[in-house]
């Protein structure tokens, strides 16, 4: 039996029933942690919460030995835990992450992948296993060591985690972006790790184009010249040439290589990951991510709090430069079977996830909030469609889901689901705050706060405050936490990102509220909060109110300057046919003072034809408001389609 679905006036929209929980991970952890004397049985998530963080050693201990982690754990948990940064976890411990990864070979499958122009293809786990020991021993042939980088410009494909993971066999650290990003983008990104080893696809599809990456591929190996060796991925032509590229080989070739027979035992915090930040206010900063930190950390956002479990069906629409793809991966270490899709999710129409969903009997579909919005706003009802009657959870990040968002997946995806609006980032290659099986979801609300996270929310004076506004903060070290950012020895860049704010915390940037009974609002990035009449306010309300107008496709706000204060400013896509009249200029205002506050009403709205976004779909409120004070934007390379930043150059309503 499945949860149902409430339809209760304070908007609860889901609680889960006995059953759901008797069956649940989180119920089984709570069953392990009280059969070892560690916790008293209590079933309440945010008393199970307040235990991770009073006892957050013997917290995270318990969760390796629950889940069996594969290596040494050694007797020391955390050092220097006053310190952020520098406090470590488990400084003694030996693992591998790979084969945490790909253990229990067999015929399982591991991968199933989809690409827009109709292929699909299966790995099982013995052969991913196969293949991954073979790519291991051909990075060996080709003198890639422990600590030596591996970059990947590659689609979401097999290959590319093939990849990743032979590189973890050898304690190599590995670095993707997806192939829609130019030379400079990926230039910029690479450019700085100096990898050894690149893969690459020859090109990719999508909307139904086919764009070939070989000019760029050479173009960057010229300027990038750590890369000794190329591998190609043949995706649009099973042949390519590769005349233009010297020691390029085909990855079918390197597959051919004799297998190493062991995996190579690492620091729990040496390298894995080098992940980018969107890079759109100067060069993209290269932050570091642990090898036990991102294990444990996504052992724990996987089975506790999405509820994944061997023999699950699990997919996350993104690309390899979005961390939710690193995150994606990482259900391979609960037995699950992961499912990809590459190319244009709309390709040919809204149904095309919704049909790969009922294919795979999908138990987790992950996804961004705008992709929600974008099939609601084609009028697609999958529950009409599509049998979903395999999923349990849907994830939505990238951005607030609006309660309209929540509305529309309980009455138009499936009633019987857990909606987790999920909330972190590149930054900690992980969730602050999340879903729990064990929760209730409310509309527009995220449910809870990461287990070991301590998380809260914190005034100008750096108090804690509930049901008031203020900065998203953690107030405690936590595994994910970067090791490092690449090129950075004083740690002056990674110190000024995260702890200049509230010196000895980690200030995310995120302006959210947390009410008492332990829900998150998140009302977007605090440097792009709106202050008109020096009272701070976030955009998510403001985006909240316009997305219910049909005749708006997107919007964006930003803060102008002006006459000694800000004033706020709304640009809005609007739909094909639809004119931004001065009656739906009311008609937004008023939806705004009503639905917010005064303060929170547009002084100017004004049509644009596009809102520029970066590569991972997020819309750049900082990028427009620098234009629109005359300041350059250093980095336009970063943005999926900087060409839209002109639009913004020449608007004569932000002039009077």
């Amino acid at each position: 039996m499945m949860p149902t679905l409430s339809t209760s006036h304070d908007q609860l929209l889901w609680r889960p029933d006995q059953a759901f929980l008797e069956d649940a991970e989180i119920s089984k952890f709570i069953a392990y942690l009280t059969q070892n004397n560690a916790y008293d049985g209590d079933q309440d998530f945010q008393k199970l919460w307040q235990w991770s963080i009073d006892n957050s050693e013997q917290f995270w201990s318990a969760l390796w030995d629950w889940h069996g982690v594969i290596g040494r754990k050694g007797d020391r948990v955390l050092i220097d835990a006053g310190q952020m940064p520098g406090a470590k976890f488990f400084p003694d411990a030996k693992i591998n992450f790979a084969e945490n990864m790909i253990r229990d070979a067999d015929d399982t499958i591991a991968i199933s992948a989809y690409g827009e122009d109709g292929r699909h293809q299966r790995l099982t786990r013995q052969e991913l296993y196969d293949n991954v020991m073979s790519l291991a021993g051909w990075l060996q042939q080709a003198g890639v060591k422990k600590g030596d980088r591996v970059a990947a410009y590659a689609p979401n494909v097999p290959e590319t985690i093939i990849m990743m993971l032979a590189s973890a066999t050898i304690g190599a650290v590995f670095s993707s972006c997806s192939p829609d990003f130019g030379l400079d983008g990926v230039r910029d990104r690479f450019g700085q790790i100096e990898p050894k080893i690149l893969l690459a696809c020859d090109g990719y599809h999508y909307a139904g184009k086919h764009i070939d990456r070989l000019p760029i591929i050479a173009d960057l190996v010229a300027t990038v010249s750590s890369v000794s060796k190329i591998l190609i991925i043949p995706y649009l032509n099973e042949t390519p040439d590769l005349s233009g590229l010297a020691n390029a080989t085909l990855f079918a070739e390197a597959l051919g290589t004799t297998p190493v027979t062991d995996f190579t035992q690492i620091a729990f915090n040496d390298p894995l990951y080098i992940l980018y930040s969107s890079g759109t206010t100067g060069a993209p900063k290269c932050i570091v991510h642990g090898t036990g930190g991102t294990m444990l950390q996504h052992i724990k956002e996987h089975r506790l709090h999405s509820n994944v479990k061997a023999g699950d069906n699990v997919f996350y629409f993104t690309t390899c430069g979005w961390m939710m793809w690193n995150w994606l991966v990482s259900a391979l270490m609960m037995k699950a079977t992961i499912v990809l899709y590459e190319g244009n999710p709309f390709f040919p129409g809204p149904e095309r996830l919704w049909q790969i969903a009922e294919t795979e009997k999908l138990s987790l579909f992950g996804t961004s909030a705008k992709y929600i919005d974008a099939v609601s706003n084609a009028g697609y009802h999958p529950r009409q469609s599509v049998d979903l009657s395999a999923l349990r959870s849907l994830l939505s990040t990238g951005s607030p889901l609006s309660s309209d968002g929540f509305d529309f997946v309980y009455k138009s995806i499936k009633d019987n689901v857990q909606l987790c609006s999920i909330s972190g980032g590149t930054d900690i290659v992980s969730c602050f705050v999340l879903g729990a099986p064990s929760q209730p979801v409310y509309a527009g609300e995220i449910q809870t706060r990461g287990l070991g996270m301590a998380v809260d929310v914190l005034d100008d004076d750096g108090m804690p405050v509930r049901g008031k506004q203020g900065e998203l903060c953690c107030c405690a070290p936590f595994p994910s936490m970067p090791v490092m950012f690449w090129n950075d020895p004083d740690e002056s860049k990674y110190k000024a990102a995260y702890f200049e704010h509230f010196p000895g915390l980690w200030r995310h940037g995120d302006w959210a509220t947390l009410n008492e009974r332990g829900g998150i609002v998140i009302h977007g990035r605090s440097d792009a909060t709106l202050n008109p009449g020096g009272v701070r306010i976030g955009t998510a309300e403001i985006y909240r109110q316009v997305e219910a107008f049909p005749e708006v496709i997107e919007a964006l706000v930003i803060g102008q300057n002006w006459d000694n204060d800000v004033r706020v400013i709304l640009f809005v896509k609007m739909a094909d046919g639809c004119a931004l009249s001065d009656k739906i200029k009311a008609d937004l205002k008023a939806a705004i003072r009503k639905g917010a506050t005064p303060r929170h009403v547009p002084a100017v709205i004004a049509a644009v034809p596009d809102i520029p976004r970066t590569r991972s779909g997020k819309i750049t409120e900082l990028a427009v408001r620098d234009i629109i004070h005359g300041r350059d934007v250093k980095n336009t390379s970063a943005l999926a389609n900087a060409e839209a930043l002109d639009f913004f150059k020449h608007i004569a309503e932000l002039k009077s």
